[in-house]
């Protein structure tokens, strides 16, 4: 009876290795394909700093022109306002 037990117990410890091989070697399978995606992920995100860094000079030139109008059309507005006092809208 204690030889039954003793290979019963021998065969569940090999599966249960076995099953735990199997997991860790697609987990770690599954980390290298991630890495490779991080790394194309880090080239795009470098790519696109590149690519927007001449934005920061004409953001400038477009803050100020918005200055300006903002400027304008709050003076539209206030003679609107006039207008519809005098109209009584």
């Amino acid at each position: 009876m204690g030889d039954y037990l003793f290979i019963a117990t021998l065969i569940v410890v090999a599966l249960v290795v076995l099953v735990l091989v199997v997991y860790l070697t697609g987990v770690i399978i599954y980390l290298f394909r991630a890495a490779g995606h991080l790394k194309e992920l880090a080239g795009g995100l470098q790519k696109i700093e590149s690519d927007t860094a001449p934005l920061a000079g004409k953001l400038t030139t477009i803050n100020g022109a918005l200055d300006a109008l903002h400027g304008g059309l709050l003076s539209v507005n206030s003679h609107l306002g006039s207008i519809a006092k005098v109209l009584k809208l």
